[in-house]
């Protein structure tokens, strides 16, 4: 009950965390700084993961950043 509880309320997150889980042991065998990777990729594989469960949107905001860039830098003012 637990686990289906889980998957249903943060179906990302654990996503997120067994793929990076799954990737790790591969770094983990080259050493100490490979092992600070693999503890970004979980960092970012939970980031992700907490993002699509709680439908806040992109991470980044392409279109803002694009209007952003536009009005920075036109080629010809």
């Amino acid at each position: 009950m637990f686990w289906k509880q889980l998957w249903e309320t943060h179906r990302g997150r654990v996503l997120g965390l067994a793929a990076a889980v799954f990737l790790c042991p591969i770094y983990l065998f080259f050493g100490f700084w490979n092992m600070l990777f693999c503890a970004l990729l979980l960092f970012i594989g939970y980031t992700f993961g907490k993002y699509k469960d709680l439908d806040q949107g992109p991470i980044v905001p392409w279109s803002e950043l694009k209007n952003w860039l536009v009005s920075r830098w036109r080629p010809f003012k």
